[in-house]
Order: C-alpha cells, then structure tokens, then sequence
C-alpha cells in the first residue's frame, strides 16, 4: 500500500511516518511547503510544494492507495490563508484523489468545529458552529468531504482534541520551558474545569484503524480524545512534578487575565491567540464511544502520560531545538513568549 500525507513535515505526520515504518510500511510519500528535515528524509518520498496547486498534488501523489490529509493553516494564519488551504486545499486534495483512483481520504479535522459549546461531551451528533476563521474553514471542509462521500470516495474524518507527543512544541514549549527553569506557571481561571487533550500516538492508533477496517465503517467521523483525565490544573501539575522542583500551577482569575490578554493582543504582545485564552478556563471535553465501538479506539494515555511524555521529549532534544518563532504559525517550533517573558521572573 502507498501512503501518501498531505502536511507531511508536520509534528502529526512525522510522528505518524514513524508509526508507519514501524509497522513495516515502506511506500511512504507526501506534500508540504515546509521541507522535510527529520532523518527519516531517505526513507519516504517527499515534494516541497503546495495542496492548492493541483500540479503539485498530481505530481506527489501519483500512484497512491491512501491519502492522510493533516495540512491545515492555523488560526493565526489571515482569513485568506485559512480559507484557501483548510477549504480550497481539501477541494482540491479529494478531487485530486478520487481522479488519481485513491481508496480513501482521511481527512484531520478538529473539535473546533463544535465552537465553544454549552454543554459536554460532545458527541458527532451535535452542532458544528466554528468560532473565527480557522473553526468557519474546519466545518466548511467538513462539508467538502461530505459531498466528496456522496461521491462514492471514502472519507474517514477524525477531530482530534489538541495533541501533544514527540516533537510537539508550539505553546506547550512555553509551559515546558518555564517548568525546566523551576518555575510556578499561571492558570487562566481556578483549574478546576475539565480540559480534555490526547496523546499523538493514540492519534496514529485511530488514523490506522481508519485506514485498515471496512470502508463501510470507517466511512463516517469520529470523536478522538483521551479517555482519562482530570483538571486543567491537576493534569498539568504532573509536568512542574516531573520537573522537581516543588513548583505549583498558580490560578489566577479568568476575566482579568482575559481582557489584559487582549490588550496584550492588541499591542501584539500576546503569546496566545483568542481561541486559546477565551477557551482556558472553560471545560471542554466530547466523547469517544462511537469511535471505542466501531474503530476498536483504545487510549492508552491519559492527559497526564501524554504531557508528561512530550516534556520527556522536550528535555532530551532541548540542545537541538529550533528558535522561537511567530506566535501560533506551527507546533514545530516554539512560539515567541511575548509578554509572558517580562513576568517569568515573579513565578
């Protein structure tokens, strides 16, 4: 089977390769407009190039079975961005493949496309209203795959909670960093609400079940998240124990740190962009039962494992991590910490 991974140079894919190769799967090909720099290099196809350039598409993906689509523009990307890759780059992907003869699409999604709900969990059932560009793209991207269903393509999607594992920095570098220096680390609001993440490699465990079940089952979309977890506060303690150093998840209240959030933004000054700090303090959590009953989905890490692991990670390749980059452009890199610098020294 060829595989073939839009995104392919992403902290997803590159943790998704090495599950690949694992198992024996040596047809590996993909498309990013970053380049590919991990050693894996010699041992997949790669094309630097563009989804929303159907030539490159043709070109890279030639003679695939299967195609992962994990490229997506972040939310602080310009509405224009976001729109032309999340949406018009999908369009285009699933056209490309169903012309090319390829078996199935998974398409990455995103529990952004639920908003910011009022109730939880969430199931798939429930309503999709994207908040922003970025949760707008998701949920219109969604109904691209959809008509692409109604097509006779098969189109597995997943939305994934936020994920974190090997090789994931973005704003979990920040947290890290200040857990590595011995440092207390503020919370937006008490910590008490309920903040669901997921372990990359249980990612990979659900992308695999859809790529090898029963095109009858899989053609559908599925919740994936960590079974357990606490709190904000409690899950994310496990790292400031793991460093040593005695420090503390500090709450602070949510409003304050909200509006002076927004000011900071306004100066651009902020480390976060809105939807990160206006959904910190909220519970935020869905449900993986239809994903448990029809993909055989089983977490093995909880939202603690998970955290935990990636700072592992981060400690043992500290020395080779790249610089800081703009605020919420990729999880490759870590992102610039802004104002939270100024004030590291009071934690």
């Amino acid at each position: 089977m060829k595989i073939y991974i839009t995104g392919i140079s992403g902290f997803l894919s590159i943790n998704l390769v090495r599950y690949l190769l694992a198992k024996g799967h040596t047809q590996i090909s993909g498309i990013d407009l970053v380049d590919f720099t991990y050693p894996e290099r010699s041992q997949i196809e790669f094309l630097q190039g563009d989804i929303r350039r159907e030539d490159d598409l043709r070109r890279s993906m030639q003679g695939a079975d299967m195609v992962i689509h994990t490229a997506a523009a972040l939310p602080l990307y310009t509405p224009e961005e976001i729109y032309s890759t999340d949406v018009g780059g999908t369009r285009l992907v699933l056209q490309v493949a169903k012309e090319l003869g390829v078996k199935r699409v998974i398409h990455i999604s995103s529990t952004a496309v639920y908003g910011v709900p009022d109730h939880h969990p969430l199931y798939e059932t429930d309503p999709m209203v994207g908040v922003g560009p970025y949760g707008e793209a998701k949920v219109e991207a969604e109904g691209v795959c959809e008509s692409f269903r109604k097509q006779g393509l098969c189109v597995p999607v997943l939305r994934p909670k936020s994920f974190v594992g090997p090789e994931r920095l973005g704003v979990f570098a920040i947290f890290y960093e200040w857990a590595s220096e011995g440092k207390n680390f503020p919370n937006i609001g008490s910590g008490r609400n309920r903040y669901q993440l997921l372990a990359v490699e249980d990612l990979c465990d659900a992308i695999y079940a859809c790529m090898t079940l029963d095109e009858k089952a899989v053609n559908d979309t599925f919740n994936i998240a960590a079974t357990a977890f606490t709190t904000m506060k409690e899950d994310y303690q496990a790292v400031l124990d793991e460093a040593g150093f005695g420090k503390k998840i500090i709450p602070f209240p949510a409003g304050p740190v909200i509006l002076a959030l927004r000011i900071l933004e306004k100066l651009k000054l902020s480390p976060l962009y809105p939807w990160i700090y206006e959904t910190a303090s909220k519970d935020s959590f869905v449900s993986v039962e239809k994903a448990q009953r029809v993909l055989g989905y089983q977490p093995k890490y909880s939202n603690k494992d998970a955290l935990v692991e990636n700072y592992r990670w981060y400690l043992a390749n500290i020395a080779r991590l790249p610089a800081e980059t703009a605020t919420g452009v990729t999880h490759r890199v870590p992102w610039k910490q802004k104002a939270l610098k100024w004030v590291k020294v009071f934690f």
